[in-house]
């Protein structure tokens, strides 16, 4: 050869390396570390910061498996996002972990392509998750257990955020939920379900925008936050396909989904944000047949109308302190002493023949439930401050099922208490049902701390269904409230007072009291005194009024001969 066949060959390859060293260097604009591996996923180039990352040289990391560099405990989500890349050729910006020489790392963001015509390599670029977006304030994400996807309200956070950061330009929100998850959970078992959720958390996780964008909304419902490309219908499929293997007999259950595009609602971001919240409150709560799923997300843009106007009339009237308490007795079943009153809000009409009940779903379903659960606390214990130190009153103040699963709510009401030890004794908390309570574990923590610090606990609402029973064996409670509707059904029905009289000797031996609600007259009375139940509340014994002296004159002594 020529010396300047040489020289040009010479110039040639110094050319290819200036030009492969401007790409690395550009690639490292965004990375901190870069990644190819072969078909196999083996590490065949490695370069940037893996020593302070991972404690690992990257000529060391060649030719070993990439699962070798990353957390075990991310091995399936790794799997998730090579099959995605395979299928799709990009993987976007998604959190993983390696293995590191101290142990697990911090999250790291991934985006990267596979490129058939480079024989089928994977090309990743990693640097490290970028921190919380200050918006958030200092409420923290918090995750579910059981999945590791957001809790409900950790999900509303990231997506509002994405939101109003601008983030969720062409992105969209899946809504999915599946149909016969309680018969699943049946037939799997605790154990088979937790290895289930397990799967279904790396799914979602794998197919969310940055890969930690998907959250779980209820026991069988969740959400994704997720780019364009991302077929619903597949992933619909993948977690009927996960649910199914899990299922001895292979039913699993039926996936319904319903997608909303955030940029085709034509909504200002404030008021996009307001409506998904509101939209996805009432999703976790939607009962019944599946079409109402897509009507739900069909229905953003009125929604919205209805939100935006309403949610600021009812955080003004919190703010504003714009309700009154009112109270009703609850009484001894046989001799008529008041054993505690119930505080129970009423509203300014507005015109609108909006009822109280409506307003506080309307609140949960808006998300502001926790704030108004709070106002109603902080209203009571001002009450109960105004009353003679050595008063013997006691007043139960409602929770809803929506604000036992809220950390913020809890936080802040622990504050509260704390700030008013002398309530002990004297504020009992009921524990409404408006919404369902899905996480029970979680849920008892939070009564035996309430109980603990001297405060009883109420479980309202509790009728024959299903449900109420495993709240029974799940949470330790002191008093459980029988439902009004129940109780009038089985008064006039065959087997109603055997019924009846069965349950309250069950809670008896459980150490747990018995209320007796909506006691409209005598009749009712004697029932539920046959049945062995120990309190009474209704109108029977006088409507809630603001001053609790006016029961004096309504509880007649012929009732309690």
């Amino acid at each position: 050869m020529s010396t300047s066949a040489i020289s040009h060959e010479h110039a040639l390859v110094a050319g290819l390396r200036m030009e492969r060293d401007r790409f690395v260097a550009l690639a490292f604009c965004w990375a901190e570390v870069l990644i190819e591996l072969d078909e196999r996923a083996d590490v065949v180039f490695a370069a940037g910061a893996l020593p302070a990352l991972a404690g690992l040289d990257a000529d060391a990391a060649v030719g070993k498996p990439v699962r070798d560099l990353v957390a075990a405990e991310d091995h399936v989500l790794l799997d998730r996002l090579l099959e995605l890349a395979e299928r799709q050729g990009r993987i976007e910006n998604v959190s993983i972990r390696l293995r590191g020489a101290d142990g697990i790392t911090k999250r790291l963001s991934v985006a990267g392509y596979r490129l058939a015509e480079l024989h089928g390599h994977y090309f990743l670029a990693l640097r490290r998750a970028a921190a919380v977006s200050p918006d958030r304030g200092d409420r923290p994400l918090t995750k579910d257990g059981e999945t590791g996807l957001h809790d409900a309200d950790s999900l509303k956070s990231v997506i509002t955020d994405a939101i109003v950061a601008g983030r969720s330009q062409g992105q969209l929100l899946t809504l999915l939920a599946a149909e016969g998850y309680e018969a699943l959970q049946e037939r799997i078992g605790r154990s088979g379900e937790q290895e289930m959720l397990a799967s279904i958390g790396t799914l979602l996780k794998a197919s969310s925008a940055g890969g930690d964008a998907a959250g779980r909304i209820g026991a069988d419902r969740f959400g994704v936050l997720h780019e364009p490309g991302v077929d619903v219908v597949t992933l619909q499929d993948g977690l009927a396909a996960v649910m199914r293997q899990a299922d001895p007999s292979g039913i699993g259950a039926a996936i319904h989904a319903a997608t909303v595009d955030l940029d085709q609602t034509g909504l200002a971001d404030q008021d996009l944000a307001k409506a998904l919240v509101f939209m996805m409150n009432r999703f976790r709560n939607l009962r019944g047949a599946a079409f109402t799923l897509n009507s739900l997300a069909a229905g953003i843009t009125d929604m919205a109308r209805e939100v935006v106007s309403t949610v600021a009339t009812f955080r003004r009237a919190i703010m504003d302190g714009a309700f009154d308490v009112v109270f009703q007795p609850i009484l001894d079943a046989r001799s008529g002493a008041v054993h505690h009153y119930e505080a129970l809000v009423r509203f300014p009409d507005t015109g609108h023949g909006t009822s109280p009940y409506e307003r506080i779903v309307f609140a949960e379903e808006a998300g502001l439930i926790a704030e108004f659960d709070l106002a109603m606390a902080r209203r009571v214990i001002q009450w109960l401050s105004g009353t003679p130190i050595n008063s013997a009153t006691r007043v139960a103040v409602n929770i809803s099922g929506a604000s036992v699963e809220s950390l913020s709510y809890l936080s802040e009401l622990d504050k509260l208490l704390s700030q008013n030890l002398w309530a002990k004794g004297r504020l009992l908390f009921e524990i409404t049902e408006s919404v369902r309570m899905e996480r029970l574990d979680p849920a008892n923590t939070f009564i035996q701390h309430l109980r603990s610090n001297g405060h009883k606990v109420c479980l309202d609402d509790f009728g024959a269904g299903a449900a109420n029973f495993q709240y029974l064996a799940r949470l330790e409670v002191d008093i459980v409230k029988l439902d009004g509707q129940a109780l009038r059904d089985a008064r006039h029905g065959q087997k109603g007072l055997a019924f009846f009289k069965a349950l309250v000797a069950l809670c008896r031996e459980l150490g747990v009291a018995t209320i007796a609600e909506m006691v409209e007259d005598d009749g009712m009375l004697q029932f539920v005194r046959r049945c062995g139940v120990q309190f009474v509340q209704g109108n029977l014994f006088g409507a809630p009024h603001r001053e609790i002296g006016v029961f004096r004159d309504q509880i007649t002594s012929h009732m309690f001969r």
